[in-house]
């Protein structure tokens, strides 16, 4: 998924607006039900996810725990004979390639005390060089995957993290998003 705003120069606090996070899912539905063939007897679908997960049924879904590539393998066992027809489908799945815009961030603080605020799960695949900037709109821009950060006055404010990527030429335009967070008096 790719958000359309563009994110903002350091030091910006009256930029475009920065949409909240989109967390993309790791799950998948598979479906081997049309290669069901009557005729053939009772099949048993082995489906082995490749992330030590085995699931069984012509139709399967499953969420993921991290975000990285897999190869799910479904091995066919006619119920009949017991034979087993290992690796009758493989199927990558890769969750490397989506671009993801999000971050950690706690709800409320109080004035002072110290956050982080954590992007280790966005990125933009199809870019090099990235950089992470962060506005908190208070005045203070920093950079970097994971920062840290204090509060001197109460209030709310819409914490923004960019990303921004550098080539090759299908890198697409840097991205933003934003999350509230309330700082309340010690």
């Amino acid at each position: 998924m790719a958000v359309g705003a563009h994110s903002q120069q350091a030091g910006d606090t009256v930029s475009v607006a920065c949409p909240l996070p989109h967390v993309v899912d790791l799950c998948v539905e598979l479906d081997a039900s049309r290669s069901v063939d009557p005729l053939s007897g009772p099949l048993t679908y082995r489906w082995n996810m490749g992330d030590g997960t085995t699931l069984t049924g012509p139709v399967v879904s499953h969420c993921y725990k991290e975000r990285k590539r897999y190869t799910v393998q479904l091995d066919v066992v006619d119920d009949k004979t017991g034979e087993v027809r290992p690796a009758e489908k493989m199927l990558p799945v890769d969750f490397t390639q989506e671009t993801v815009l999000n971050f950690s961030a706690p709800d409320t603080v109080r004035v002072g005390q110290v956050i982080t605020c954590d992007a280790v799960d966005s990125q933009l695949p199809l870019c090099q060089n990235l950089l992470v900037i962060w506005d908190f709109r208070d005045g203070y821009v920093t950079n970097g995957r994971r920062v840290q950060h204090a509060f001197r006055r109460p209030g709310q404010y819409a914490i923004r993290m960019s990303l921004r990527g550098n080539g090759p030429d299908p890198c697409p335009e840097s991205h933003c998003v934003s999350r509230p967070v309330v700082v309340i008096q010690p």
